[in-house]
């Protein structure tokens, strides 16, 4: 049997540990790498190409809400994410699901709650917390955004990621090693594909899909 590989990502220590423990009982001793924050996040997935899985956690240091998820999904897309998060109603699992995500697991479950939910995503099923009616989206301009979203290139989510953090299109260029003229073409890019005229108004707009984990903060 081929040694599996997860990506625990999370900023909280006791609970990478309480994922160690669920993941260490899947299968035959997996490698598992932690990482607290997306960036480190983002390099343990590609210093790990063969990776199976990430846990990802929605509200860390350089996540914002779904900003996260759609900036890894662009980046990564072979790599099955799963999102871990305490806001789990089902208007964000459900949108978490249309953004790329291959399950969803709540902080709340337990030990072999979050076995069973990796055990599903690796046998190529999606996974969401028991008894979770996820509806349907009545919004139209929240199924629109979401299609809208998905057509982002990885460096598109990267930079609207930025955005939603704050960031200066200088502050972005330093972090990504480019010019302030390449993030400049990447914002007009990222605005012309949500529609919109500005920065805030792109961040807005990532907001409506992601209101409740930015406003609980976790």
């Amino acid at each position: 049997m081929t040694q599996q590989t997860f990506i625990i990502a999370d900023d909280h220590p006791l609970f990478r540990g309480a994922m160690r423990q669920a993941l260490e009982g899947t299968g035959e001793e997996p490698a598992i790498i932690e990482a607290g924050d997306l960036d480190n996040a983002r390099k343990a997935a590609a210093d790990h190409p063969d990776c199976d899985l990430i846990l990802l956690d929605l509200a860390m240091p350089g996540v914002s809400g779904l900003s996260g998820l759609i900036a890894f999904r662009a980046e990564f897309p072979s790599l099955p994410v799963v999102v871990v998060s305490a806001t789990d109603d089902s208007a964000t699992i459900r949108r978490a699901l249309e953004l790329g995500a291959s399950g969803f697991i709540s902080k709340s479950a337990s030990i072999e709650e979050i076995r069973t939910g990796v055990r599903a995503v690796m046998d190529g099923d999606v996974y969401t917390p028991y008894g979770i009616d996820l509806g349907a989206e009545h919004d139209p301009e929240i199924t629109a955004l979401i299609n809208r979203l998905n057509t982002l290139t990885p460096q598109q989510g990267r930079v609207l990621n930025m955005l939603a953090e704050g960031l200066l299109n200088k502050q972005i260029a330093y972090e990504l090693s480019v010019s302030e003229a390449t993030i400049k073409a990447h914002v007009s890019a990222v605005l012309q594909k949500l529609g919109v005229d500005s920065r805030t108004q792109a961040v807005i707009q990532l907001q409506k899909i992601g209101a409740e984990v930015l406003a609980t903060g976790e």
